[in-house]
């Protein structure tokens, strides 16, 4: 477990990106926290830190954007409206485990039991108006911030 501290929404990208930098394909990130945490700023850097090129925006309507065209596929999912297995089912989740890119699932408390092992955590706690404590679990690797 590794604990990074944010102090801007530029911090937070700062450390999605080094977390795609050591991405090999097949991961999963689970991330948690509430709203406004950070879940989609830190899916930015994520994006970039796989040098997708494009734009991210928050999957809450959408329930998965696809971000290809990076040296990895990016599959990020909101799980805020999952509450079945039927419901995780109609999203693709599982077809999308099988694809070899990173998984990328906000609101991963709803589907605790569908996380494979070795799922890396991200949990955010908000220290301060824009200040966040980002904890990562289940990655052996240390991360190189560059802010």
């Amino acid at each position: 477990m590794k604990t990074y501290f944010s102090h801007s929404p530029h911090e937070t990208e700062a450390i999605g990106e080094a977390l795609g930098r050591v991405l090999t394909g097949g991961e999963v990130i689970a991330y948690r926290g509430g709203l406004g945490m950070g879940k989609t700023c830190f899916t930015r850097g994520l994006a970039r830190g796989l040098d997708y090129p494009g734009d991210v925006t928050s999957p809450t309507f959408a329930l998965v954007n696809e971000y290809l065209g990076g040296r990895l596929p990016l599959y990020h999912f909101d799980m805020y409206r999952i509450s079945s297995w039927d419901d995780l089912y109609s999203t693709g989740f599982f077809e999308y485990l099988e694809a070899g890119g990173v998984i990328a699932a906000e609101w991963s408390e709803n589907i605790e039991n569908a996380l494979p092992d070795g799922a890396v955590t991200v949990s955010f706690r908000q220290t301060g108006e824009n200040e966040r404590e980002i904890t990562l679990t289940g990655l052996s690797t240390e991360l190189e911030v560059k802010t």
